[in-house]
This record gives C-alpha cells, structure tokens and sequence, in this order.
C-alpha cells in the first residue's frame, strides 16, 4: 500500500483534499462543512466541524462577585457584588443533564439564590531540574526560592520575541526528590487560561536564567514534569488551585427540598454521609458527585480547552443542616477557564459567552462564577435524585431520558 503524505496546512486546497478522502469513509449524512475559514485558526489539519446540541437553563439568581488581583502580590480581591439572572449555555448529548440542572436552579433560586466566590487565581508549570547528587538538586531548590524577586525582574527585562508580558510570574515552589528539583512556577495570565503564555515564559526561565546562573551543575531540565497534574486530577491542584480557585454556596430551605427535589433533608445527608465515605474508601480525588456533566458542557459550549475538564472538574461537595433549611457548597480549586483567546473567539462559541455577560477581558472571574452556581446546582438535583429511597430517582430519570435503549 502507497503511503501518502496526509496535507497538514489549513490552506483551501489541503482542506479539500482531506475531506474527499475522508468523505470516502462514511455515508451517514453529510459530516462537513463546507465554509471552514472561520475555524481555520482552531486546530491543525482542519477538515470539519462536529455540531453538538445546546441547552440554555435558567434562571440562575446568582450574587456575583466582582474581583480584581491586587498588585503587586496579585491577591484576588471582592471589589462589590451583585445579584443577577443567567442562563447557562450546555452543549452536549447527555440525556437527562439539562433537566437535571434545571431543577437543582430551581430549587436554589426558590431558596434565594447562589453566592459564589473567588479564593485564588493561580496556573502552574511544573518544572524540574535533574542534579547530579540530592546536595546539589537541595542546594539548586534553596537558591531558586530566594532568587524569585530576580527571576520576575529579569523576566520582565529580557528582550525574547516568546516572552509573554501577561503571564505574571507570582511565586516558585520547590519540591526535592532524589537529584531532582521540582520548580512550581506560579503564574497568572490575566482573563486567558494561560497554558502557552506560562510555558513560554517558564521555558524562558529555565534556560535563560536557572540553567545560565544556577550555583550547582544541571544534568538536565524538563518543562513539564508532571509534578502538578497538568490536564488530570492531582492532590497538588486539588489542594494548591490551578487556574481560578471558586465557591458557590446554597441555602436550601425545606420546602424547596421537599416540593423540588422531592427528597428530605435527612435523606440527602444520609447520602453526603454514605458518599464521602466512599469517596475516602477509594481513595478518590474529589468528593463530589457529578462535577463534570456540567463543566464539559458549559466547555464545550464556550470554546474552553476540552483537555483541561479533567483538572476543572475536581471538586470538594459539603452539606449541612442550618436553620431552616440546608446548607450546601462546592469548592472548584482547578477551573481553568478564558474569556479570550483560543476557542473563545470562534463562531458561536464566543456568542454564547456574551450571553452571559463574559465575552472578552474583565470577565474571567464573572465566568468562573457561573461555572460554579451552574457545577452547584447539577450537584443538588443529582444528589436529590440518588438520595430518594433506593434511588428510584435517579433510575428513572435514565431509564426515561437515557436515549437508545
């Protein structure tokens, strides 16, 4: 068989060829589009567009945070807060997702509302540094960690067409293995999630400065070395944050519990109780029920990095019983998320931003905040639906909505 070079180039003419091959492969419908240009700037080797159906939920009552990162330590800061209606963008073929946070925002926003939060804003690359002996990789750690007011001074100096300006670098972490030093650069990347700005700018690092002015001879360096859990779930960013680090907080009182979510308080508290353990027995990274769902779809809906949901969806649930009613939350430590650059600017992706008031800078941490109340309220009525005697709920809903059977 003939081995062809496959056209990689984004050009008319490469377009064209990959679609009649793969054309050639399937007769179930028309699979291609035949305008790409707009997408031709997504992905390498384009050759067509996979359409996915999109829900809108609401309304989500929401009080909102407006934050800023104060300098020069960029610390997030409330600056006011507001209360306001959304409705949430899902694209996906999840029977039953739609319906189901429908229904955890209705009994939320029947109860007063969400409160959402912003704790840290931070996105890491975990590099290292292969020493000849663990004196060395120790001595390489110390003087990295007390070189950091001279790291940021240089980085903001050097004349390097890579170099981004807004990837500002915060703090260094060093972790000593073996002849290894791990360095956690900590960065953060203004209202892009920020993944290649740090990279070039961490690559900058190590070979510009570390490597060229390090007391201790280096064998050797890797930009990325799997410290942090870049793109997957790790204790590292499930404690330290990665990305922009969120809360959204509930209080659900007993009617909406009962007339809503058709459940009891004691019942859903009975399932925090079973479900943590389980969660602690397995040795599970989050300790929530499904996170996820809702996070791929507000993703894939608004152009975010499809890779980064195994990060983003890492979540901590808790639920407590209050004064009338229950108290519940979930804490995002990982959500990397942009409101500019990357798939943000394609077709529809971007107008489904602007839907919720998050299209373009100044609207990160206002983005964040929806993916939270909306991760919440998904959390509650699933919950509500697995609490019910013998999960009856929960059974129906996907013997009902479940598609093909």
């Amino acid at each position: 068989m003939e081995l062809r070079r496959w056209p990689r180039k984004n050009d008319p003419d490469s377009i064209r060829a990959r679609q009649k091959i793969v054309r050639d492969l399937t007769s179930e419908g028309e699979v291609l589009w035949d305008d790409l240009e707009p997408w031709s700037q997504a992905n390498e080797a384009l050759t067509g567009v996979a359409v996915v159906p999109v829900s809108v939920i609401g309304p989500l009552t929401v009080s909102l945070g407006d934050y800023a990162l104060r300098e020069p330590d960029g610390v997030v800061e409330e600056r006011d807060r507001t209360t306001e209606t959304v409705y949430v963008p899902l694209a996906h073929t999840e029977g039953g997702l739609s319906a189901s946070l429908y229904r955890g925002a209705r009994a939320v926003t029947e109860s007063g509302g969400f409160r959402t939060y912003v704790l840290a804003d931070r996105i890491t690359r975990a590099s290292c540094f292969i020493c000849k002996s663990v004196g060395d990789a120790v001595g390489l750690a110390r003087w990295v960690e007390a070189e950091l007011p001279a790291l940021r001074d240089w980085l903001e100096a050097v004349d390097d067409p890579s170099r981004s300006s807004w990837a500002k670098l915060r703090e260094v972490r060093t972790h000593v293995v073996g002849p290894m030093c791990h360095v956690l650069w900590r960065w953060t990347t203004g209202d892009a999630v920020g993944a290649n700005m740090m990279t070039r700018n961490s690559y900058l690092l190590n070979m510009g400065y570390v490597r060229e002015r390090s007391p201790v001879p280096i064998e050797r360096s890797v930009l990325e070395a799997n410290m942090g859990g870049d793109k997957k779930p790790s204790y590292q960013y499930f404690q330290e944050g990665h990305g922009k680090t969120v809360i959204a907080e509930a209080t659900l009182t007993d009617d909406a519990v009962r007339r809503v979510l058709r459940t009891t308080i004691d019942d859903l508290l009975d399932l925090a109780w079973a479900g943590t353990h389980g969660a602690v027995a397995s040795g599970m990274q989050s300790v929530a029920f499904t996170p996820a769902s809702a996070i791929a779809a507000i993703f894939a809906a608004t152009g975010q990095d499809l890779g980064m949901i195994g990060t983003s969806s890492m979540a901590h649930g808790v639920c407590r019983r209050v004064d009338g009613g229950l108290n519940v939350s979930i804490r995002v430590p990982g959500l990397e998320v942009a409101t500019v650059g990357g798939g943000t600017t394609l077709p529809y992706a971007r107008s489904w931003l602007a839907s919720l008031g998050c299209a373009g800078a100044g609207k990160v941490y206002r983005f964040a905040q929806v993916v939270a109340a909306a991760t919440l309220a998904l959390e509650i009525s699933a919950s509500a639906a697995m609490a019910t005697a013998g999960s009856e709920n929960f059974f129906r809903a996907h013997h009902e909505r479940g598609g093909l059977r």
